[in-house]
């Protein structure tokens, strides 16, 4: 009888572990930047779920957010050190947008690459507190109580977020606009037109590439119009010829995949505001683009 009851509990606790599930991912990936360190997280929320004494739990979706939550700002603590190591500069794990477009969120904020590469910026705690409230709209209480801090504190934490992404990002575009901006970049870039780029390019643009030291990207982030400009032209000869692009969606917005006969190469995001495109984000890290591309054709 003991060892149905056993069969019972576990089945019911699996049960609300798979319903939180997507909130739980949405949680730690907006943390962590990161797909696959999200994915360990929830494999270990998952361990102290069935471990824990459950009889208590009243709510298991909100204490399964409680110790997801400071897993992953654990996590984040100790990836901001090896992120200082990374060869070249950081971007966000894409993640592919199209089936769930507020990725287990009540909205679909924090989840854009430019928001996340802003976000990095914070330390963990700011960041939880922000995506908490932000994304998952919960109440100030509860999201104090996660952190293990004061309604007060919170407020503060969840302010100083929003002042920071306020000031470090102009309003951005809508969907179409984002798009036609995009597909115009996109030939100019493939035909190295320094006029046309110098027209779509925000003055400050700033192009970003994820190689992680193993592509022949930039080991250096590529600042204002005029460099970024010469700078896609020079290497547009060699880049483009032979390569295939494929429009999809990541975090939210157009992407575009572009592949070459050896397969996916780089994924080109943007960010734009009524000033032109402010952000390049090229994703050519193999093991970032791996799992994203699996889950398009998965």
């Amino acid at each position: 009888m003991h060892a149905g009851d056993d069969t019972g509990s576990l089945e019911e606790a699996t049960g609300d572990f798979v319903a939180a599930r997507p909130q739980l991912f949405g949680i730690a990936y907006r943390v962590l930047g990161s797909a696959v360190e999200a994915e360990d997280v929830l494999q270990e929320a998952w361990l102290r779920w069935q471990n824990a004494d459950r009889t208590g739990v009243r709510e298991p979706a909100a204490f399964l957010a409680t110790i997801t939550t400071r897993l992953a700002i654990n996590v984040a603590q100790s990836a901001r050190v090896r992120r200082e190591a990374y060869v070249g500069p950081w971007l966000p794990e894409p993640v592919d947008t199209s089936v769930d477009p507020q990725v287990g969120a009540e909205r679909a904020e924090a989840v854009e690459l430019a928001v996340l590469l802003l976000l990095e910026k914070l330390n963990p705690v700011e960041r939880a507190a922000y995506v908490l409230r932000e994304a998952f709209d919960y109440p100030y209480r509860q999201v104090a109580d996660i952190l293990e801090t004061s309604e007060t504190n919170t407020r503060q934490l969840v302010s100083r977020a929003r002042r920071h992404l306020a000031a470090e990002r102009r309003e951005p575009v809508s969907p179409a606009d984002h798009r036609r901006l995009m597909d115009v970049f996109l030939v100019a870039a493939r035909t190295g037109d320094l006029a046309v780029l110098e027209d779509v390019l925000a003055a400050d643009v700033v192009s970003y590439a994820d190689g992680g030291g193993v592509r022949g990207a930039s080991r250096i982030p590529v600042v204002g119009r005029a460099h970024v400009s010469r700078y896609l032209a020079a290497f547009a000869p060699r880049f483009w010829p032979g390569s295939d692009v494929r429009w999809v969606e990541a975090n939210g917005r157009p992407a575009v995949l572009v592949s070459s006969g050896t397969g996916p190469v780089a994924l080109l995001s943007v960010d734009a505001s009524a000033e032109g495109i402010e952000r390049l984000m090229w994703v050519m890290n193999p093991a970032k683009l791996a799992p994203y591309v699996a889950s398009l054709d998965g």
